[in-house]
């Protein structure tokens, strides 16, 4: 079995850097199955997802990862991972909570794609 903790912990900390630093290079991640559903709204494939992360109204964003939980999800190797921590977005330097899962699951190559793909703002309680 291969180590999902330590795969999920590289995917992470690869997948927020890239986000941060150009989103348009985050398209080798997914596939034309993989699925995206952002703050409620879905949007399925490559150049969907893409496109909507590239068209958030922002330019300079930065992620702090605060928790990383992972577990192996099928027997063809899957790997569910479910990320909790803080953005700041442009020059605003108040974080906003979120919580990203991701599923991930293998490809030919020895490396993983992502499958599913679900993000929220968590905001405080009323």
């Amino acid at each position: 079995m291969a180590d999902f903790e330590s795969i999920a912990k590289q995917f992470v900390e690869y997948y927020y850097k890239t986000f941060d630093e150009n989103r348009n290079n985050l398209a080798p991640l997914y596939r034309d199955e993989s699925m995206l559903t952002f703050e409620a709204t879905p949007c399925q494939g490559t150049s969907a997802i893409v496109s909507k992360l590239s068209e958030l109204p922002f330019q300079r964003i930065e992620h702090q990862v605060a928790t990383i939980d992972a577990q192996p999800s099928n027997t063809t190797g899957g790997i569910i991972v479910v990320v909790s921590g803080a953005l700041l977005v442009e020059e605003e330097r108040r974080p906003m909570s979120y919580t990203q899962t991701f599923q991930l699951m293998p490809n030919d190559q020895g490396s993983y794609f992502v499958f599913n793909d679900v993000f929220r703002l968590v905001y405080p309680a009323a």
